[in-house]
């Protein structure tokens, strides 16, 4: 199976969408926040492993905690999986934090700050 084959796709939705459920329903560990959100998932084409990249809103504790809430429950999110989906194997999960959500938020952020010196440095010239 190659790794961007259909069957890959669409077995990466599902993994998906179902460890978006499992940590949203399944979870009662106190350390994972309740914002925590599934953004990708990648399985590899031997069904053995998988990626599955995190976004949590919170502080840097909050993710921290988050993190290693989710790679201690690793084998008992990877049953549950087992569950839900009908795989070959089920694939061990590797927990990867996405900061994408945050980096896009201070780049816009830096953005509008660089808009607002411009707009103000054209009017002090105006002005001159």
């Amino acid at each position: 199976m190659r790794k961007n084959s259909v069957k890959n796709t669409r077995i990466n939705g599902e993994v998906m969408r179902a460890l978006a459920d499992i940590i949203r329903g399944e979870m009662k560990d106190p350390r994972i926040s309740p914002l925590t959100s599934v953004v990708a998932v990648e399985v590899a084409p031997d069904l053995k492993t998988c990626k599955a990249w995190i976004s949590v809103f919170g502080d840097e504790q909050a993710i921290a905690d988050t993190l290693a809430g989710l790679q201690s429950a690793e084998g008992f999110i990877r049953s549950k999986l087992a569950k839900k989906i009908n795989l070959r194997n089920t694939p061990q999960i590797q927990f990867i934090m996405d900061q994408s959500i945050a980096y896009g938020v201070s780049m816009s952020k830096k953005i509008d700050e660089v808009n607002k010196n411009l707009v103000r440095d054209e009017g002090q010239e105006t002005e001159e």
